[in-house]
């Protein structure tokens, strides 16, 4: 318990370092920020000001427009604004004064006289320019517009900027204010988050220590909130029910183990069940061949015709016997593993196309339409063999079970483009497929339904083979019940560039 505390103490130390590091730097950047970029970006702004007026009352006398109107726009100028402003004529003669410090100030500062001094000049052109001013009396910045109109009068606009500065070094104490509280608050919520959020974290602990120790006793209590933790919990409780189950389970094989140590081990159970299974299903072809082999012996019949049928019972159900022996040694080596692939790129519309048409009589017996409407070719990379039984077992099984509904009776197969693989899908109408039996059709011999006859059943080894070749591949198949039928998929990898 006492090394949890420590991590939890650790955790909400570095979660406080890191918030109030971050937040630091924050603060420092818009610090910075102020210090460098919001005077210049200040007296920029600034400068523009200076020359519109300068362009307006240059434009106000190369219109002609009265002298007192052009005195009223620039008193409104310097009464809103603060601004000093002055304009007097080439010959020195003042039109307009806004304050008549100003003059005393630029004569002692030799501005009015001299455009060579030691003043900062920021921007100069042919018609004016800005500079920055120091009033040494008051101590004051100014910025100094000084221009020549296009009448050769002279304008003087001055500005202080010392209030910027003085923006400048209030926004850098309210932002040190700012990061302080925020510190503060900080600090507040991570306190209230690291215990919200350590609480169950440090009751898992406890859980999985005791999970440790095979004891299953203990379990989470989720609160309403669906978040990571609360599944996370949720996920270690049925985790623990499932290894109590399987420990509960593991210790009573154990127990059977012990009390029957002279039974067979799993694979020959697996074996005996096999040869079991075989031996059903070869059963009855046997029992029809002795059948009709002994009908033939004796004469039953004497009629030709009569023996050329118990003939051709004993061959069908000789070959029935063959293609069940040979699947089952087909599907034995595909699930250990015992077959190799001959993949290669090939056309699987192509090979689709010509198992509707080996299909073609069965197809025409039962009425079926197929709608397969495919020409351009899809290459993909596999063993065109095991996947030309994959496709005959699909449709294969959609001509035996398609029935009709709402007056069509059709089988439907569409491919579907999904990035690296392409889906198969390979649709019959007809009944639905119990939910039950979605898993049990994959198994050998089974049969969904037992009341078929042996001339359409099958040998019930076809969708097993199907699962056996997509799992050598690990690619997706299945079956889904839909509205008007049954729709079964398998996926396949998009072909290889050679």
């Amino acid at each position: 318990m006492g090394k949890f505390k420590n991590i939890h103490n650790s955790v909400r130390y570095k979660l406080f370092i890191t918030l109030a590091i971050a937040v630091i730097m924050i603060i420092a950047f818009l610090i910075l920020l102020n210090n460098i970029v919001l005077e210049s970006f200040y007296l920029y702004s600034k400068q523009g000001t200076l020359i519109k007026i300068f362009d307006e009352v240059n434009e106000a006398y190369n219109t002609s427009q009265p002298e007192k109107s052009i005195r009223n726009m620039l008193s409104n100028y310097a009464l809103r604004n603060g601004y000093d402003i002055m304009l007097e004529t080439q010959d020195g003669i003042n039109l307009y004064t806004s304050n008549e410090n100003f003059i005393e100030t630029m004569n002692s500062m030799n501005i009015l006289n001299s455009q060579d001094n030691n003043n900062d000049i920021i921007l100069a052109n042919k018609d004016f320019n800005i500079r920055k001013i120091k009033d040494q009396t008051t101590n004051i910045t100014y910025i100094l517009l000084s221009g020549k109109l296009d009448n050769n009068y002279n304008l003087y606009i001055r500005m202080p900027i010392s209030s910027i500065q003085e923006s400048v070094k209030i926004s850098n104490n309210f932002l040190y204010l700012i990061g302080g509280i925020t510190l503060i608050i900080a600090a507040i919520i991570i306190t209230f988050i690291s215990k919200r959020f350590t609480e169950p974290i440090q009751e898992l602990n406890e859980i999985a220590e005791k999970m440790a120790n095979l004891d299953f006793s203990k379990k989470f209590h989720p609160k309403d909130v669906d978040d990571e933790i609360n599944m996370l919990g949720k996920n270690i409780n049925l985790m623990s029910d499932k290894l109590e189950a399987t420990i509960k389970q593991l210790r009573n094989s154990n127990i059977r183990l012990e009390r029957d140590i002279e039974e067979k081990s799993k694979i020959e159970e697996m074996r005996t069940q096999f040869i079991s299974d075989v031996s059903h299903e070869l059963k009855t072809p046997i029992a029809l061949i002795q059948g009709y082999a002994e009908g033939l012996i004796e004469n039953v019949n004497t009629d030709e015709e009569n023996r050329k049928f118990y003939a051709e019972v004993i061959s069908d159900e000789a070959n029935k016997m063959d293609k069940l022996v040979k699947q089952l040694l087909e599907l034995m080596k595909l699930e250990y593993g015992k077959r190799e692939f001959s993949n290669a790129n090939f056309n699987i519309i192509e090979l689709i196309s010509e198992v509707i048409r080996k299909s073609k009589v069965m197809l025409e017996e039962k009425n079926i339409e197929v709608r397969f409407d495919f020409s351009k070719p899809i290459n993909v990379y596999a063993d065109e063999f095991y996947i030309e039984q994959v496709v005959t077992n699909y449709i294969t099984n959609a001509i035996k079970h398609a029935d009709e509904v709402f007056g069509e009776k059709y089988i439907e197969i569409r491919i579907e483009d999904r990035e690296d693989k392409i889906r198969i899908y390979v649709f019959n109408t007809g009944e639905n497929i119990e939910e039950e039996d979605k898993e049990r059709i994959w198994r050998r011999f089974y049969k969904v339904d037992s009341s078929r006859n042996r001339e359409n059943g099958g040998t019930g080894i076809g969708l097993a083979l199907v699962k056996a070749i997509m799992n050598n591949y690990n690619n997706a198949f299945g079956v889904e019940n839909k509205d008007t039928g049954v729709e079964f998929y398998f996926d396949l990898s998009k072909s290889k560039e050679e």
